[in-house]
């Protein structure tokens, strides 16, 4: 096992690890309660910081480092937007948390968040594109609804050939993942906050009260309040409540050149885009930031992935489709140099809807998981939330949250 204090954090550039003892009390600064969060990702960090600053003493428990790369809040960036239909909580949250990642970003040394606009290109007015208006308008938020002469105007880059309106989101854009992770986890560090790199062990059955967490190496943490935000991996901690309502699947996103020269694809001039279709999307994809490229990849979930064992390396085929949408979508993009691409994974849910929830054992225990590919721009909310139900100032869950609600994969094709 290994920690970071304080101390080591602020004497050191990065984050360095050190040796602790066999039992490990989360933080003792003052009196509070102890609480333990597993899962050093953007939800586990965003709660940890919520808890800490209601005076708890926290510990996150990771088995690797946070935003570390088998992680789905690793990678490089993601999308904030807020449009999410009829569903005005993901559209509240977006907003609520948009505010915080440009508050982090102004206090890094380097930037996290890159205003560009987030623009839905449609064929035509669907459901979601005409919920999210309603939902923006009852909130009282901006939004804009382009006609294709007008995404043409601003948007020249873009071939908009069967596509005819457009949603677009002049104050969002992407946020650095990893970079934002690792400059939280540095704050809550130099605010009194450990973490501890170790692999906790699978939860079976339902003791009558959970006080302590064991690792596979026969360590253990001990706390009062559990947050239990472990990505992917929800599953094999907890299996007899989780396997199966939250599993992985794989995704590849790609980053390809641009002209030299054409500053075009950056994000002051080109936005962050999605195409959507009347049934699923298609595709996705970022301006060039910090001269990584230009990032595309496919909103539709991947197959299966092995968490631990499988090389991430990228399919041929997938580059291939790629490239024939950008040549059709983005002309001046056809032919371009692949950059680098990155093969990651989604933590879903069916239905993809967040997990937010007590342990249904436990009231000293909180569930919080299923990004499904969008979590990642809700964190501070999401953070806020779990922390309001583990401190009481929640007594329950929404039900678009709650655990009873989540299907096995199985439980969809009966």
């Amino acid at each position: 096992m290994t920690m970071i204090t304080r101390r080591s954090a602020l004497a050191a550039s990065g984050i360095a690890l050190a040796a602790a003892p066999a039992v490990v009390r989360a933080a003792s600064l003052g009196s509070g309660a102890r609480a333990v969060v597993v899962g050093g990702g953007v939800f586990g960090t965003w709660t940890a910081r919520r808890l800490r600053d209601a005076g708890y003493h926290v510990t996150i428990v990771d088995a690797w480092e946070p935003g570390h790369s088998h992680s789905s809040s690793g990678g490089e960036s993601r999308m904030c937007r807020a449009a999410y239909g009829a569903k005005q909580i993901y559209t509240r949250f977006a907003w609520d948390s948009l505010a915080e990642y440009k508050a982090l970003s102004a206090k890094a040394d380097l930037p996290l968040f890159h205003p560009s606009g987030v623009l839905f290109m449609v064929p035509e007015m669907i459901p979601d594109i005409a919920e999210s208006i309603k939902t923006h308008a009852a909130l009282k938020l901006p939004i804009e609804l382009l006609e294709k002469t007008e995404m043409v105007r601003r948007f020249p880059m873009i071939d908009f050939e069967g596509l005819e309106l457009g949603l677009y989101e002049r104050e969002f854009g992407p946020v650095l993942a990893r970079r934002s992770v690792e400059i939280l986890v540095r704050q809550l560090i130099a605010d009194g906050v450990e973490l501890r790199q170790m692999k906790v062990a699978p939860l079976s059955g339902t003791p009558e009260s959970l006080t302590r967490l064991e690792a596979l190496g026969g360590e253990t943490v001990e706390g009062d309040l559990f947050v239990f935000a472990c990505g992917a991996w929800m599953g094999q901690i907890l299996p007899d409540i989780l396997k199966d309502r939250i599993y992985p699947t794989r995704q590849e996103m790609f980053f390809f050149g641009t002209p030299a020269g054409d500053g075009s694809f950056g994000p002051g001039r080109f936005p962050s885009w999605r195409e959507r279709g009347s049934g699923k999307a298609a595709f996705y994809g970022f301006p060039t930031v910090e001269g990584r490229g230009f990032k595309i990849g496919s909103g539709l979930h991947g197959g299966p992935i092995d968490l631990d064992g499988t090389d991430r390396l990228p399919i041929p085929e997938q580059i291939e489709l790629v490239r024939d949408y950008m040549a059709r979508r983005f002309p001046r993009l056809a032919g371009a140099a692949l950059n680098s691409a990155e093969v990651g994974h989604y933590e879903n849910t069916v239905g993809s809807d967040l997990l937010i929830d007590f342990h249904p054992a436990w009231r000293n225990a909180v569930l919080v998981g299923g990004g499904s590919g969008h979590g990642f721009k809700l964190g501070p909310a999401v953070g806020q939330y779990a922390a309001a139900l583990l401190t009481g100032k929640r007594a329950s869950t929404e039900a678009i949250f709650a655990l009873a609600g989540k299907k096995t994969r199985d439980e969809t094709v009966r």
